[in-house]
């Protein structure tokens, strides 16, 4: 078993709970880990043995291209996504930042962590 991972994948998207954070947008961050059995891909060197770092990302893209109230929503969508499309991965987890979320006071980010396991 192994981790494959992506990290600080930047988004600029129209999510957030105010309807204004929806129409002037905001940037996100996205991590995601995927646990998953790449032992014969280590020994072979073919990408099919693997999960393909493209496709992982083309998943996450797709997802936050779409608009929604909640970061939670969106990592829900995200690890659905990812478990429909590689039967290979036993575990997902993927993080959510939002940056400088409207919370009245100086935030850099505000940050969502879901996990799934099959």
């Amino acid at each position: 078993m192994g981790i494959i991972s992506l990290e600080g994948i930047e988004f600029f998207a129209y999510h957030g709970f105010l309807d204004e954070e929806q129409k002037i947008g905001n940037k996100y961050s996205v991590d995601i880990s995927v646990k998953v059995d790449f032992s014969l891909a280590a020994e072979s060197d073919k990408l099919r043995e693997t999960i393909n770092y493209e496709e992982l990302y083309k998943i996450i893209r797709n997802e936050i291209n779409q608009p929604s109230r909640l970061l939670e929503h969106i990592g829900k969508r995200i690890i659905d996504s990812c478990l429909v499309q590689f039967a290979q991965i036993t575990l997902v987890t993927v993080s959510i930042s939002k940056f400088n979320p409207p919370i009245g006071g100086v935030c850099q980010r505000a940050k969502v962590t879901l996990s799934r396991e099959r």
